[in-house]
């Protein structure tokens, strides 16, 4: 079978093709012919060594497709079944993959290959966000950093569901039009405003109790100034890099902040909890009330294009790798 591994790390280029063995699944196991590939901001972070694995190593934690083998002591789960995964394991890149039973989830029918590629990591990245690391409550404000991306359209349309005043910061019009059409209220053209200022000025001089801030270092210090005091600055990716050192007196000064970097593996790793996050993501779609936007596919064999248009902010919504 065909996959995308790293040697070493480094940008794009490090990613190479590879005739690898199909694999075969083990106990509690199966194996997934994948026919939609999720790419995300964190297999850039992988590959570039800023979140460390062994290497050499496969690439990718999110796919979706059919089972065509089982291992031994395996229940629940038959070949020709339809299933989807997005908390790994490591090595989705590749034209198939054997997948502990417990990282996976059946698709309704409702629910295609594709949408459950483009939905599932992210879908479950914006439930444990806006319902549990700060729930969400009708008339709350919020600022969402690059809401025009794969995130950050689930997490305007998911506020939008729960009442919410959705503020969110994009780098082009395009972009702001595409973000008002997912939910959100506000979009703010960073390049062109003050974010704090904007934020400010809507809420009256109050500020936000809660910022979602997947851009890291160019947002940090922005994201705090946004805040009401009290208020909560959730961290959770590094898109332009990983923030700098937060001095904690800073977060008394400004107002008695709180300041978190939640991880989805953290919150997903009960069976239980990774089946609640899935099915209320699918259950919002089917409804019609989440749409998943699939901004761009890519083949498997150039998924380094994939990687220089996410790392280039060239893309828009959802971004997959087809076999």
């Amino acid at each position: 079978m065909l996959s995308i591994r790293i040697e070493r790390n480094g940008g794009p280029e490090v990613l190479t093709s590879t005739d690898m063995p199909t694999p075969e699944p083990g106990e509690r196991e199966v194996r997934v012919r994948h026919t939609a590939i999720g790419v995300n901001f964190i297999d850039t972070y992988i590959r570039g060594g800023l979140y460390p694995v062994p290497l050499p190593s496969g690439l990718g934690l999110e796919a979706a497709g059919t089972v065509e083998a089982v291992g031994p002591n395996t229940h629940g789960l038959s070949v020709g079944d339809r299933v989807a995964y997005g908390i790994g394991p490591l090595g989705a890149y590749a034209e198939a993959a054997v997948v502990p039973v417990a990282n996976l989830v059946s698709l309704p029918h409702g629910i295609d290959d594709q949408t459950a590629a483009a939905s599932l990591l992210k879908g479950m990245t914006a439930y444990f966000l806006l319902r549990r690391i700060f729930p969400v409550q009708p008339d709350d404000w919020i600022l969402v950093h690059a809401a025009a991306g794969g995130v950050g359209q689930i997490l305007c349309q998911w506020g939008k569901c729960l009442g919410a005043k959705v503020i969110g910061t994009v780098g082009s019009p395009d972009k702001a039009v595409l973000a008002r059409s997912k939910g959100c209220d506000h979009p703010i053209l960073y390049r062109e405003q003050s974010v704090v200022d904007v934020v400010k000025d809507l809420t009256d001089g109050s500020g936000v109790p809660v910022v979602y801030d997947s851009v890291g270092r160019d947002t940090m210090a922005s994201s705090l100034e946004c805040l009401s005091p009290r208020g909560l600055l959730v961290s959770y990716g590094n898109a332009s890099g990983p923030p700098d050192p937060v001095d904690v007196l800073t977060l008394a000064e400004k107002g008695s902040l709180f300041l978190t970097r939640p991880r989805l593996f953290d919150y997903t790793t009960d069976k239980a909890d990774m089946l609640a996050a899935a099915t209320e993501v699918f259950d919002l779609i089917t409804a019609g009330k989440l749409d998943i936007h699939l901004g761009q596919t890519f083949s498997l064999r150039d998924a380094a294009e994939a990687h220089r248009a996410l790392e280039a902010r060239r893309t828009q919504g959802a971004t997959l790798l087809i076999p």
